[in-house]
Parts: C-alpha cells; structure tokens; sequence
C-alpha cells in the first residue's frame, strides 16, 4: 500500500501508516466520522481527479467529459433513487458548500433564516455569526426545551410567526432524537418560507430505512456523504423539481467552480452500497448499538441530554462526573476512545471547554461490532471517569481498548 508514496515521499507516507494504525488500534466514537469500504476509497483514487469538468452532464465548459458525465448521471440517478427525490445535485464539496448552495438560491443577503441553535445541537452553517450563514443573513434560531432537552415545535411556531423568516433549517449536528417533519412543513407554510433540511448526520439512517425521511416534507434537503452514507467527504443536494433550476445554478456558477469528479464517482460507488440489504442491517445496528451504549452509560450514572437517543449518537453531560467536556475529551484520548467535546443545551461552559461530549457508533458498527461492545465500552468509560487520577488503571484500559479493536480488524491486508 502507498508504493508511490513511500518511494516518492517517505514523509507523507510515514504519516498515512501512522493514521492508518491509529484508525486501527483506537475506538472511533466521533459521531460525525466513519470508514469507507475500499471502493471508495479506490475511486477516490482514480484518474478522475485530473478531469475538469465545469457545468453540468452534457453542458459542460470543456471537452473530453463523455465519461465524467456518465459518472455524474449515475451518481444523481442512485441519489434520487435511494432518497425518493424529485431532482439531485451531487457536486457539493462538502455540507458547508451544499447548505450555502441552499440558502442563496432563494434568499438575498441579509434576509431572516430561523435554524436550530449551535449550543443546542444545530450547525455552525445554520446561522452562527461567525460563519457565513451568520455574516450574510440575519439569523435567529430556535432552541430545545429545558424541560425535555427536545424541541419545543409550539415555542419554535410563535417565533416563527413573530420573526417571519424566510427560510426556516431543520437538521442538527448533536440532537440525539427524531425530527417532526410535518410540523415543521405546517409552520413553513404558515409563514410562506423555503423549508431547508440538512440530513447530513442521519442521511445513513433514512437510507437505510430506519429514520423518517424528510424529502417528502422539505423544499430542499442537504446532506454530507461521509458521515452515517459511509462514503466519501462531499455534500449533496436534494430538491423538488420546482425549485431545482435555483439549485443548479447557484451550485454552479454561483458558489463552485470544477467540481471534483473523483469524488462524484465515489459518491455513485457509496449510493450503490446504500442500496444494499446488508447496508439496510448495518443502519438497524448502529440505531441499536447506540441504545445499547445509552442504557449502559445511564446504567452507570451519566447524564444523557433528552434522556437517550433515536439515532445514531448520544450527547452526554459530564458534569455530573466533575468534568469538563474538554477533560472528559482528553480522558477518552488516554484509552483509545476518540471523542469530541461538545456543548449541551444551556451549557454554562465556553465552546471551548463545553460540559459535554458527543458519541456515535457509525465507525464501530461498520467494523462489525454490536451491542455487546457498545456495553463493554461504557464500562471502560465509566472505569476511566473513576480512575482518572490513576495512569496505572489508565493504561490498563487503554491495552483493553486496543485489545477490543484488534478483535474486529480494519482494512485487513492493507
């Protein structure tokens, strides 16, 4: 593997060996982060990373695209099949690119979108002021219940109705529970907005038919391909076919340039993947696995935001334990558990420190664990919290964790 690489550039190479045994030997729980199967990851590697193709299949701004453009059409072609979308768009680069491709297709800067706050489970690209959802429109964002730690879809109508915003964003990044979709489509409809949903954490899941699907209810859905699709770093557009032409065009000459056909064609490799049973029981495993791994932390005394999780991930509030989310964090880190610290609703600590962490079981789910593991991996969690102060028992966790890791092998003869 890499016999290019390491005779051309040892450096670069030593350092691909290295995250490759990292990838190996520690527990991979961020939530967002998964690993492709070797297709992928091959046509990733492709001759098709030196094709420009500016437009779209057929319309393109330079020659020599025949095969580029088969490649794209099978791509949109297995998306719309696998999603039940009217219309898709397959060259976003990432979710970032794919939410701002959304948003300037039916606003103008300075107009007023509502999207769940960051602190609260949402998205940077849902109207954080530091990012660009936030510098060009006016955002204002809706919040969970502190009484439940879920959405409030009666509180998010009356601010609604009194902001009138003209677009209204579904999806989170660290909101372990179910949306209400047609709650959120009455709302829309109620004030006239463009309803956006970012699927990216739970498109897998809704692939793989165990989360409702919110291309039925939203005008426009937007997606990662990376994360629970178990395919390559890249974004996705999903639209009824009355507003794909906006889409299109802001996708393409609006916010991208050439779009990146090798990773276009490992996308069309992911959705064919999705379109298999057995990707069908790796959904039902990771929603299991990740009840399996929140019975077993409230065993144990964590606190888990909501009460415990529809999906695929799982927000905990350490604080409880006397941590940080940073501390707990960097706990993990000592055992061969990655993690990342995450804020939770009302969270008194600073995004940098955070009272909690977020966990998902995409990554070890597709290694072939199951809910026997997940319970395994509380208990050394749990373990570590009470021995924090002990490097001996530390470490002894760690040689189990990797121990663990070594039973379900990744990329085998790689």
């Amino acid at each position: 593997m890499y016999d290019q690489v390491r005779r051309i550039d040892p450096d670069i190479a030593a350092i691909l060996d290295n995250e490759l045994a990292r990838q190996r030997e520690q527990l991979e729980m961020i939530a967002s982060e998964n690993f492709t199967s070797r297709a992928v990851m091959e046509t990733m590697g492709s001759t098709l990373t030196n094709k420009y193709a500016e437009g779209y299949p057929k319309k393109r701004y330079y020659g020599g695209c025949v095969n580029v453009d088969e490649a794209e059409t099978l791509a949109k072609k297995r998306a719309m099949e696998l999603f039940g979308a009217e219309r898709a768009n397959v060259q976003p680069h990432s979710g970032s690119t794919a939410n701002m491709t959304a948003y300037l297709a039916f606003l103008k800067p300075g107009d007023k979108i509502l999207g769940l706050s960051l602190s609260h489970g949402g998205h940077l690209t849902h109207g954080h002021p530091v990012n660009f959802s936030g510098l060009l429109f006016e955002a204002i964002h809706y919040e969970v219940s502190p009484e439940n730690e879920m959405i409030d879809y009666d509180k998010l109508r009356d601010q609604a109705l009194a902001e009138r915003p003209k677009m209204i964003v579904g999806g989170a990044s660290a909101y372990p529970r179910f949306w209400e979709y047609e709650k959120l489509r009455s709302i829309a409809d109620e004030i006239d907005a463009v309803l956006v949903f970012d699927m990216a954490h739970i498109a897998g899941l809704v692939a793989g038919g165990v989360h409702p699907s919110p291309v039925p209810h939203c005008d426009v859905v937007t997606s990662t391909t990376h994360k629970t699709l178990r395919g390559p770093r890249g974004g996705l557009i999903l639209a009824r076919k009355d507003f794909f032409k906006n889409i299109n065009k802001m996708n393409f000459p609006g916010v991208q340039g050439g779009p990146l056909m090798h990773v276009v064609a490992a996308k069309a490799v992911c959705f064919h993947e999705c379109m298999q049973d057995s990707f069908k029981e790796y959904a039902k495993s990771m929603v299991a696995n990740a009840a399996a791994l929140g019975d077993a932390l409230l065993e144990r005394g964590f606190h888990l935001v909501s009460g415990g999780t529809d999906n695929h991930l799982l927000l905990v509030n350490v604080a409880n334990k006397g941590l940080t989310g940073k501390a707990m964090e960097e706990l993990l880190e000592q055992v061969g558990i990655t993690a990342n610290k995450n804020t939770v609703p009302f969270d008194q600590e600073s995004p940098f420190v955070t009272s909690g962490i977020r966990l998902g079981t995409p990554a070890l789910t597709t290694r072939g664990m199951g809910t026997d593991e997940m319970v395994r991996i509380a208990d050394l969690m749990d373990r570590a919290v009470q021995n924090r102060e002990n490097q001996e028992v530390l470490s002894g966790l760690r040689g189990e964790a990797e121990e663990l890791a070594g039973q379900f092998p990744l990329y085998p003869g790689m």
